[in-house]
C-alpha cells in the first residue's frame, strides 16, 4: 500500500487539495488494514500504527469537514462478515471507540461532553474506566435468560454466527444466573486469551509441527472463527463482559457502574480493575496505574476505555457514524526502532506527487519487519539533512510504512553526500515542479507520465467508482502503453479494440478465452451507474465519496447536475451557483474546482462520450416515512440554545432533511436562535419561513 502524501505536514497547515489526497489514501488504508485485522486475523501493522492512521484521518476530517467522503473510516466499523459464517444484523450497531493519545485529548472529550449536553462546569461528569482487552468484539443474545446467538462485529451493524463456538468458552453463560431475566438483551464484551495459555497453545504447535500464531489477539480470533467447533472447545478462550446494545425498559439503572454490577449477577466475568473517575486527575491516575500493572496482568492491553456514567447522558449524547459520543480509548504510545537507511528511491503518485521513501536494512518493531520509511517530501529531506547511509531512528506512528524520526549524526559515513531532490520526474522525464504554497514536488506530465494516466484510470474503476473486477493496476499500464486505454471512455470500447488487435486478450499469457470475456463482462455489467458513483469516478480534485453522493441526492440526475454546473459556471450571481455553494459541505472552495472542471472543453467531450455509452441512474434520498421534514432543506444560524447545533443538524439529518450552510431559494426553513445576523434578512426577502427554536421543536415534535 503507498503511503501518505503529506504526513509531515500539520492537519492545520494543509491544502483543501492536500487534504482530499490525505483523505482519500487513508480510505483505502484503513479498509486494507481492517481486511487484515477483522477478516484475515493478521494485521501487518501494531494498534498504534493503526490508530495514528485513523487519528490523522479524523483530525483531517474535523478540519474540513467539507471534504468528508462516503467510504471514510470515521463512518465505518471493522469490515463486513466473510464467508464460511452466516451473517448476523445487530440489535443495535456496535460502534468502536475514538481515540486520545495524551491528557488533552481526554479533557477535551470532557469538554465536548459538557458543551453537547449543555453541563455547566460545576456539574461532576463521572466515566467509567476500564483497561481495553486486546481480544475479539462478541455481541451474546439471550431470550428469555438464554443464549440463542452469538455474533463478532463484522462491520458495526452485520457480524458472523458464532453461536456454535461461543457456546465452547466456559466464561460465557448459556443461561442467565439471576431472576427475572430481561425477555431479550444483548450484552457485549470482549473474547480474549490468556499470555500463559497462548504460550502453551504454541508449544504444543510446535511440537505437532504447526506454524506458530502471531499473538494472543490472532489466537483469540482465529479460534472463534474456526469452521470445525471443536477446534475451538479445545482452545483456552476467556471473555471479558464490558456492557450491552441496549438496556431493556424494564431494567431500572442508572449508571454504567450499576449495568457492570449487574452482569455480575447475570454470571458474567467482569474486569476487575474497572472503576469511577469524578475528575481529570481520577482519570490520568487510572491510567497511569494501569501502565504500570500492564506487564502482570496476564492478558494483552492497548489502552483504557473511558465511559460517561449516566445512562441517561450516554442516550442524549448518542453517536458519531462509527463511534459513541459517550466514550473514548487512550492508547497507549508506538515503538521506535535504529537502523540504516540504504538508499533514497522516489515513487511519483496518481496525482503526480514526488515522494522520497527511504530503503532501510530490515529491522523488527512492534513484531512487524520494517524495510521502508516514509521521507515525506523534499523539505523533510532538507530539514532533517537525511542521507543514503546514515543511521536513522524509526518510529511506526503515522503511516502504514513507519517514518524517519531522527537521523544519528554521530555514526554518519565520512562519504555521505546530502540528497538532490530531481527536478524531473523519475518516470517520464517531465519537468517536476513545486507549486508556491505547496509541499510537494508534481510532474507535470499529466496523462502523458505512465505513472498518472494508468493510475487515473485505475481509479475510475475502483472499487467505489465503477467497480470493474479483473483491471488491476498492472493491467491498466499494460493496456494504457499498448494504447487500448487512453481516456475512460475506452474502457467501453475495449472489447472492440481488441477484437482488432494483433495481440488480443484471450491469446495471452495469463489470460484465456474465460478471462477475457469475463472481464469484458464485467465492464459491460457497468454501463449502468448510480449517479454518485459516476461523479467519484471522474476524479474531480476534493470530489469525493461524500461531496458525489451530496451531489447527486442535490441534483437527482446526470443531465440536471450537469445543467446546474454548465448555469453555475457562467455566473456567480446566478441562481444556480448559489444553490451550489449552499450545499453543506460542498462552499465555494469545491464549488470552484467543479466549475473548473465542468469550464474545460476536453472535459465536456469526456462527459458526452460517456453519457452516449452509459445509463448514469438518478439518485434519492432514503425516504423517511411519517416526517414532517423529510426532504426539506433547512439552515440553523444563530447562537441556539434549547440544544446544540450538532444535535440539531444530526437531529434534522435524521429525519430525513436536508441541512445547508447557506440561505438560498431551494431553502425551506430557517430556524435562528440569538443574533441570526443576515441570514435571517435574505430568508425575509426570499420569503422563506424563519423559526423560532420553539416554534422548530413544535415542528418536528411528532418524531
Amino acid at each position: 500500500m503507498n503511503e501518505l502524501k503529506y504526513p509531515d505536514i500539520l492537519v492545520t497547515d494543509l491544502t483543501e487539495n492536500q487534504a482530499a489526497e490525505e483523505l482519500e489514501i487513508l480510505a483505502a488504508l484503513i479498509a486494507y488494514h481492517d481486511e487484515l485485522y477483522y477478516l484475515k486475523d493478521a494485521p501487518e501493522i501494531s494498534d498504534s500504527d493503526y490508530d495514528a492512521l485513523r487519528q490523522r484521518n479524523q483530525a483531517i476530517e474535523a478540519r474540513f469537514p467539507n471534504l468528508v467522503r462516503a467510504d471514510s473510516p470515521s463512518k465505518r466499523v471493522g469490515i463486513a462478515p466473510k464467508t464460511g459464517f452466516s451473517k448476523v444484523q445487530h440489535d443495535t450497531p456496535m460502534l468502536s471507540l475514538d481515540n486520545a493519545f495524551e491528557p488533552q485529548d481526554l479533557a477535551d472529550f470532557i469538554t465536548r461532553t459538557r458543551r453537547f449536553l449543555g453541563l455547566g462546569e460545576a456539574t461532576i461528569v463521572e466515566v467509567v474506566a476500564e483497561p481495553k482487552i486486546d481480544g475479539l468484539s462478541a455481541s451474546l443474545t439471550y431470550q428469555n435468560g438464554q443464549l440463542v446467538r452469538a455474533a463478532t462485529r463484522g462491520d458495526g451493524e452485520v457480524g458472523e454466527d458464532i453461536t456454535a463456538n461461543v457456546h465452547t468458552i466456559t466464561d460465557i453463560p448459556t443461561s442467565l444466573k439471576q431472576n427475572p431475566t430481561p425477555e431479550h438483551i444483548e450484552i457485549r464484551g470482549e473474547i480474549y486469551m490468556h499470555g500463559d495459555d497462548f504460550n502453551q497453545l504454541n508449544a504444543a504447535r510446535e511440537r505437532a509441527g504447526e506454524s506458530l500464531l502471531a499473538n494472543p489477539r490472532n489466537a483469540a480470533a482465529g479460534s472463534v472463527r474456526q469452521l470445525d467447533v471443536s477446534v475451538t472447545a479445545q482452545r483456552p478462550l476467556k471473555f471479558f463482559a464490558y456492557g450491552c446494545g441496549e438496556i431493556p425498559a424494564d431494567i431500572a439503572l442508572v449508571t454504567h457502574e450499576e449495568l457492570m454490577a449487574q452482569l455480575i449477577n447475570w454470571g458474567f466475568p467482569v474486569n476487575p480493575m474497572i472503576q469511577v473517575c469524578k475528575d481529570m486527575q481520577g482519570i490520568q491516575q487510572f491510567y497511569d496505574e494501569l501502565t504500570i500493572a500492564r506487564p502482570t496482568l496476564g492478558y494483552d492491553i492497548d489502552g483504557t476505555v473511558y465511559k460517561i456514567n449516566r445512562l441517561d447522558w450516554q442516550q442524549r449524547l448518542g453517536r458519531v457514524a462509527r463511534s459513541p459520543r459517550w466514550a473514548i480509548a487512550y492508547k497507549f504510545p508506538p515503538e521506535q526502532g535504529q537502523t540504516v537507511l540504504e538508499s533514497i528511491q522516489i515513487q511519483v503518485g496518481r496525482t503526480g506527487a514526488l515522494t522520497p521513501v527511504a530503503h532501510l536494512k530490515p529491522l523488527t518493531i512492534g513484531g512487524v519487519v520494517v524495510s521502508r520509511a516514509t521521507l515525506h517530501n523534499q523539505d523533510e529531506l532538507q530539514r532533517k539533512d537525511i542521507r543514503a547511509g546514515d543511521t536513522v531512528v524509526i518510529q511506526r506512528a503515522g503511516d502504514v510504512i513507519p517514518q524517519v524520526v531522527a537521523v544519528v549524526k554521530d555514526l554518519r559515513p565520512a562519504d555521505a553526500q546530502p540528497y538532490q531532490f530531481p527536478d524531473h520526474c523519475p518516470i517520464c522525464d517531465s519537468l517536476a515542479v513545486r507549486k508556491s504554497g505547496e509541499a510537494v514536488t508534481r510532474c507535470t506530465g499529466g496523462l502523458v507520465c505512465p505513472a498518472q494516466a494508468a493510475l487515473r484510470l485505475y481509479y475510475f474503476v475502483s472499487k467505489h467508482a465503477f467497480d470493474i473486477e479483473g483491471l488491476g493496476l498492472k493491467h491498466m499500464e499494460m493496456f494504457y502503453h499498448e494504447g487500448l486505454l487512453q481516456t475512460p471512455v475506452d474502457l467501453f470500447r475495449l472489447q472492440q479494440r481488441d477484437a482488432n488487435s494483433e495481440n488480443p486478450l484471450a491469446k495471452r499469457e495469463g489470460w484465456g478465452d474465460k478471462s477475457a470475456q469475463n472481464l469484458f463482462q464485467a465492464i459491460e455489467a457497468r454501463r449502468s451507474i448510480s449517479l454518485d458513483r459516476f461523479i467519484y469516478a471522474l476524479g474531480i480534485s476534493q470530489v469525493g465519496q461524500t461531496i458525489a453522493k451530496l451531489l447527486a441526492y442535490t441534483y437527482g440526475s446526470f443531465a440536471k447536475w450537469r445543467s446546474a454546473l454548465e448555469q453555475a459556471a457562467l455566473d456567480a450571481e446566478s441562481e444556480a451557483y448559489l444553490e451550489l455553494v449552499a450545499i453543506e459541505g460542498i462552499g465555494a472552495s469545491i464549488a470552484g474546482d467543479l466549475l473548473d472542471f465542468i469550464r474545460e472543453p476536453h472535459n465536456q467531450q469526456v462527459l458526452d462520450q460517456l453519457a452516449q455509452e452509459l445509463e448514469i441512474q438518478d439518485l434519492a434520498r432514503p425516504e423517511i416515512t411519517d416526517s414532517p421534514i423529510m426532504g426539506k432543506t433547512v439552515v440553523f444560524t444563530g447562537k441556539l440554545t434549547a440544544f446544540s447545533r450538532a444535535e440539531a443538524k444530526s437531529r434534522a439529518e435524521n429525519l430525513g432533511a436536508k441541512v445547508a450552510s447557506a440561505v438560498s431559494p431551494k431553502t425551506d426553513y430557517l430556524v435562528v436562535g440569538e443574533k441570526p445576523g443576515s441570514k435571517a434578512k435574505k430568508a425575509q426577502e426570499l420569503g422563506i419561513p424563519v423559526l423560532s427554536e420553539q416554534e422548530w421543536l413544535k415542528v418536528i415534535s411528532d418524531q
